[in-house]
């Protein structure tokens, strides 16, 4: 019986699985040449309804997704999904220019969705959705746009 308990004590500790969406690399010149330095866009999720995002800047690339997925597990979100799979209804997110629709699907019909709307979709735990991506293709933008679109279903259904 210890085994069990030790299973269902470790089973769940499962956390946030984090998913790197960008890394931009920004030079900067200086006297003795240029410097290097990395920006990276990070969207962590545990596929139950909860999903964060954050942007880290570091002179390293792990340090920076490090950072970055520091500040995603700080700002995250809860949602809830219709059948654990798809959303209620119809939403259009925005941000900026960015702007997202996202649309419910039938049961087999997979996340049709591109680049940073993708990670952010599957680390919510969303198995059947329709998207489309209009005006900025800008990953920040597009994942912001995306938390937007989910945001205004929480308010509807409370």
């Amino acid at each position: 019986m210890e085994k069990n308990n030790t299973n269902n004590s470790a089973a769940p500790t499962s956390d946030f699985e984090e998913r790197v969406v960008a890394i931009n690399r920004v030079t900067k010149v200086v006297k003795g040449g240029r410097r290097f330095s990395f920006a990276a866009l990070v969207v962590v999720g545990n596929k139950m309804g909860e999903v964060g995002f954050g942007s880290g800047k570091a002179g390293e690339v792990p340090e920076a997704i490090g950072k970055a997925t520091r500040s995603a597990k700080k700002n995250s979100f809860k949602f809830d999904l219709k059948d654990a799979r798809t959303i209620n209804h119809e939403v259009i997110g925005t941000f900026g220019s960015a702007k997202v629709i996202l649309k419910p699907a039938s049961e087999g019909t997979g996340v049709i969705a591109g680049g940073a709307i993708r990670s952010v979709l599957e680390s919510v735990g969303v198995k059947d959705i329709l998207t489309k991506c209009v005006g900025t293709r800008n990953p920040h933008n597009a994942v912001r746009a995306t938390i937007d679109g989910l945001m205004q279903l929480k308010k509807s259904m409370g």
